[in-house]
C-alpha cells in the first residue's frame, strides 16, 4: 500500500514539465543534463527528451545547490562526486521541512 508521498507518479516527464517544477527555462535544464553524467533522459522516437522520476530529483537537487546555495557548476559536481547520500539526504530534509513550514503558513492564515 502507498502513502501520501507516493503521489502519482509518471514514468517520464518531458523538459517542459521538468523546467515548470523547477522555475528554470527548458535551456537551462538541457545545459544541465549535459554538465551532470547523473541527468540521463531517454530520448523518444521524436528525439524529445523524457526525463524519470530519479532524473526529476536530481536535477531539484542541482537546481537547490547552484541557485538557493549559490554553489558553481564545479562545486555540485565536487559535491555529488563526493557525497552523494549525503547531499541527497540533506535535500530530502529541506524539502520536507519547505512543506511543513508551508502547511503552518496555511494553518496560520486559516487561523
Amino acid at each position: 500500500m502507498g502513502n501520501k508521498s507516493d503521489k502519482k507518479q509518471k514514468l517520464f516527464y518531458t523538459i517542459g514539465e521538468v523546467a515548470l517544477m523547477l522555475g528554470e527555462q527548458t535551456s537551462a535544464v538541457r545545459y544541465w543534463e549535459k554538465e551532470f553524467d547523473i541527468i540521463k533522459p531517454q530520448k523518444n522516437k521524436k528525439g524529445n527528451r523524457m526525463f524519470t522520476y530519479e532524473d526529476v530529483e536530481n536535477l531539484k537537487i542541482i537546481h537547490y545547490l547552484l541557485k538557493e546555495k549559490g554553489m558553481t557548476i564545479a562545486g555540485v559536481k565536487k559535491k555529488m562526486s563526493e557525497n552523494p547520500d549525503d547531499v541527497r539526504k540533506t535535500h530530502e530534509v529541506i524539502e520536507s521541512l519547505k512543506k511543513i513550514r508551508s502547511l503552518l503558513v496555511k494553518i496560520r492564515d486559516n487561523i
